[in-house]
């Protein structure tokens, strides 16, 4: 293992005692069809209404399949209080229908994922994370502190992705955006600059 590698895996590690016991809006579900809409309604929405919103949506909704029967308008009104709720119901009403073709359970394979609507890089890769598989998901919280801490010289996620993935090994890749994420959640702009300048 070199320097580097060493170096930000003791800084991923530090960061993770800062852990607080917030849910992350793609845990805890009971289906994985649940896992991936919860991550797709996330998108640009605090992890703690889109767990609200989406407690409320599967309780209407108790499957996939009878999520892709869904009309438009009644999804709205159960997710509104999401970022882009209106293009994000459409999305998921598609997304689940699309399901059914593997009988509405996701399929653990990225490029399935990402042919699937609404479900691009980062939502396929939060939940392949969180599904047990390899895999680093790029949001803001995980964009933003890689660069601070030199684990990527770019901004664009895609090649943080592959930066990430040439720095750290196959065995901390799907525990990265989840560390990060909370990290990034549990504390303002200035005390995480703090913190991440000591470590």
């Amino acid at each position: 293992m070199n320097y580097k590698t060493s170096k930000a895996i003791k800084q991923l590690n530090a960061l993770a005692r800062y852990k607080t016991h917030r849910r992350l809006a793609a845990e805890e579900w009971d289906a994985p069809w649940k896992t991936l809409i919860a991550t797709l309604l996330s998108a640009r929405t605090l992890d703690s209404t889109t767990i609200k919103v989406c407690n409320n949506l599967f309780k209407e909704f108790p499957s996939s399949k009878k999520l892709s029967l869904a009309k438009s308008d009644d999804v709205m009104k159960i997710i509104k209080s999401v970022n882009y709720y209106k293009n994000k119901s459409n999305y998921i009403i598609e997304c689940c229908k699309q399901l059914q073709q593997y009988k509405g359970i996701p399929p653990n394979d990225f490029n399935k994922l990402i042919d699937l609507k609404g479900v691009g890089r980062k939502t396929a890769n939060v939940f392949l994370a969180e599904q047990g598989f390899p895999a680093i998901g790029v949001d803001t919280h995980v964009a933003r502190i890689s660069y601070k801490l030199g684990w990527t010289k770019s901004k664009d996620p895609v090649k943080i992705e592959r930066d990430l993935k040439n720095l750290f090994p196959k065995s901390k890749w799907n525990s990265i955006n989840y560390i990060l994420v909370n990290f990034g959640q549990s504390h303002n702009r200035k005390e995480e600059d703090l913190i991440l300048d000591k470590i």
